[in-house]
């Protein structure tokens, strides 16, 4: 099947995502610059909200450009990733009208951890489909990033209920360390 309907129906949910994470920011009634003091910290859930938000939609994007077809499978798996990733505005609106609470920063982390591992089982039926030699098998690697991520959720789960605030620095660092540009599917595409 060709991915075209994937993509596009992909792309489609993830504006949805913002789009409802950004109407969490309810706009103050005063205009005094204090009346955004109650709004930091649901706007600080939604900044690293859209960050996650855009590192799951340029990878989504890399990957399709190194897929050919898709399977039945696959497109099961891409909606099991839309799933979890749809799941962001909930538990970012959470965290945020909590200011950091145990629980809401543990699910938080765990919505963070299913994304990932569906992402990963996304990634993986591609690769069975199109085989070992493929240009995303290629281009993934060794792929430590994608290793270390769901790895990190799962040290910062438990710590929100020992202190949320390094639970929520560890789901930062993360994010930061999918910023810096992975050139690994361009390099295989232009190569």
């Amino acid at each position: 099947m060709e991915k075209n309907r994937l993509e596009a129906f992909s792309d489609g949910v993830l504006a949805i995502i913002i789009t409802i994470m950004v109407l969490e920011l309810k706009v103050p009634h005063d205009e005094d610059v204090k009346a955004l003091e109650p709004l930091l910290p649901v706007f600080l859930g939604y900044v690293l909200s859209f960050i996650y938000v855009g590192i799951y939609w340029t990878n989504h994007h890399h990957m399709f450009q190194a897929t050919k077809q898709v399977s039945g499978g696959i497109l099961w798996a891409n909606l099991h990733l839309l799933f979890w990733l749809s799941l962001f505005p909930f538990s970012t609106a959470w965290i945020g009208e909590n200011h950091l609470a145990s629980m809401p920063t543990a699910v938080y982390g765990f919505v963070l951890l299913m994304a990932g591992v569906a992402y990963y089982i996304l990634q993986y039926l591609i690769i069975v489909q199109q085989g070992p030699n493929s240009l995303l098998a290629a281009a993934i690697g060794r792929d430590w990033k994608g290793k270390l991520s769901p790895l990190g959720y799962l040290v910062a789960i438990p710590l929100a209920f020992v202190n949320p605030w390094i639970a929520t620095t560890i789901y930062t660092a993360v994010a930061l360390t999918w910023l810096i540009p992975d050139r690994r599917i361009e390099r295989i595409l232009v190569g």
